[in-house]
């Protein structure tokens, strides 16, 4: 039986984001007009949702259906990888990813995009559960991630790695843990726990990062370093992030002896290969980020 794609296409966003409202902006349509999409759904399968006040539930048959656009979805990617794979610079590039590595990646990509202007780029920013989502849900081609993810639908290889830095403002004088205390800790969602494994290395014998005062708190990881950058306190953060901020002269690295190094893992889903297109972004990104090889 033939299924109307823009119907389902209607239905796999409603089924991802759980709300009419959300799905029309999403999809750029008329409320009225995806509840149409879902109304001709059921009368071929039946009832497909369960509606709540707030949010939507799939019923079993909602579930076999959204099985099967992933699956059409999925047979799509691959054809098109399989067909597409000599035009290098015509195509879609969608890469999901954490904030850190975003930040020093969505510029490397808008600069590839200017020199091979045959390409579209989508770049998301999302936390590791939603990046590994994106990918398995093949609304996004690869993705980025700070772990190395135990799934046989994925298939993972060393991208880059990615070292902690402590970040201070560029006009206070560092003489030791005391600088710190002095300055106080602006936090962000992960920065006690960045700053627990730095700090624990470089100050072996110093209390606890808790108890340090905390001066401010962002989790947008492009504005964590502005106040850093006003002499307002200083933070643990990728180094990635850090140089991607805007105002490098107004920040200071202090170092910390052996570095702690996080290790992040390029994803796509393991039943093909990534299309040729992708392939040569990455290895443009990695020689851009001083990356030389890449481990399977």
């Amino acid at each position: 039986m033939m299924v109307n794609p823009q119907w389902l296409r209607s239905f796999a966003v409603l089924a991802d984001l759980g709300n009419f409202t959300r799905t029309a902006e999403h999809l750029n349509l008329t409320q009225a007009a995806v509840s149409q999409h879902i109304r001709n759904l059921e009368q071929q399968f039946g009832s497909l949702l369960i509606r709540h006040h707030r949010h939507v539930e799939l019923t079993p048959a909602g579930s076999a259906l959204l099985d099967y656009f992933r699956e059409m979805e999925r047979a799509g990617r691959a054809l098109d990888a399989r067909l597409t794979a000599a035009e290098q610079d015509v195509g879609d590039i969608s890469l999901v990813t954490p904030g850190s590595i975003g930040l020093a990646l969505y510029p490397l990509l808008l600069d590839y995009q200017q020199a091979h202007t045959g390409l579209t780029i989508r770049h998301r920013f999302a936390p590791d559960t939603e990046v590994l989502e994106a990918v398995l849900s093949n609304r996004f081609e690869m993705g980025i991630l700070t772990f190395k993810p135990d799934n046989d639908r994925i298939k993972a290889e060393r991208f880059a790695e990615e070292p902690l830095e402590l970040i201070l403002p560029a006009a206070t004088p560092y003489v030791g843990y005391e600088t710190l205390t002095e300055l106080g800790f602006i936090d962000h969602p992960d920065g006690v726990g960045m700053a627990t494994r730095l700090l624990s290395r470089r100050y072996p014998d110093a209390p606890s990062v808790r108890e340090i005062q905390t001066r401010g708190f962002s989790n947008q990881v492009s504005l964590i370093l502005e106040p850093v950058s006003r002499g307002l306190g200083f933070t643990v953060l990728p180094r990635f992030a850090r140089r991607a901020f805007y105002k490098q002269d107004a920040l200071q690295v202090v170092e910390c002896g052996n570095p702690v190094v996080d290790t992040l893992w390029l994803i796509y889903r393991s039943e093909w290969p990534l299309s040729s297109r992708a392939r040569r972004v990455i290895d443009e990104l990695q020689h851009r980020l001083g990356v030389t090889t890449r481990h399977m």
